[in-house]
């Protein structure tokens, strides 16, 4: 699936969402390669990654699509207006959350796991605080650094969760 997505952007402006597959896809082999099995938790996690990780992949893409349109390339942000590339992102990182919140109701955890989750949630909506479509300047932070102590802190209290 990474590989496929290394084409993707010469036909399908999709492609933020293959990035976010190929990464989601990691919780449902992991959980096959240890139990031998399927089960709904870690597609619910699939998805919580593939709609993050696509969101801010899009947030990112905004500084190529001026480059992506110049050579045919397609991503969203090339293919809509900044506005509309950072609502598609905030609709799926919306879905993100609902996807946490989904699987907290699948299996409950204590206030570790809610300070987590809550942080993680923050941070997304501080991205989107951050960045807008006359406020560029901001991806880097948005991107890099919000997203990194956002996966940090949502496993940090998970993490925390199953070893109380």
């Amino acid at each position: 699936i990474i590989l496929f997505y290394s084409y993707c952007k010469r036909f399908t402006a999709l492609a933020h969402l293959v990035l976010g597959l190929s990464l989601g896809i990691a919780p449902v082999g992991a959980y096959i390669a240890v139990t031998g099995r399927i089960a709904l938790e870690p597609c619910i996690l699939a998805l919580l990654v593939m709609t993050w990780c696509g969101g801010f992949d899009i947030i990112y893409a905004l500084q190529d699509a001026a480059f992506d349109r110049e050579r045919g390339l397609h991503s969203i942000p090339a293919r809509f207006s900044a506005r509309t590339a950072l609502a598609l992102s905030c609709g799926l990182h919306a879905v993100s959350v609902a996807a946490l919140l989904w699987f907290a109701s699948c299996c409950p955890g204590s206030a570790w796991f809610w300070t987590g989750a809550g942080i993680f949630t923050g941070l997304l909506v501080l991205e989107h605080l951050l960045v807008t479509p006359s406020r560029q300047r901001n991806i880097g932070i948005a991107f890099g650094t919000l997203n990194g102590l956002a996966s940090l802190t949502l496993a940090a209290g998970i993490i925390a969760d199953l070893l109380k």
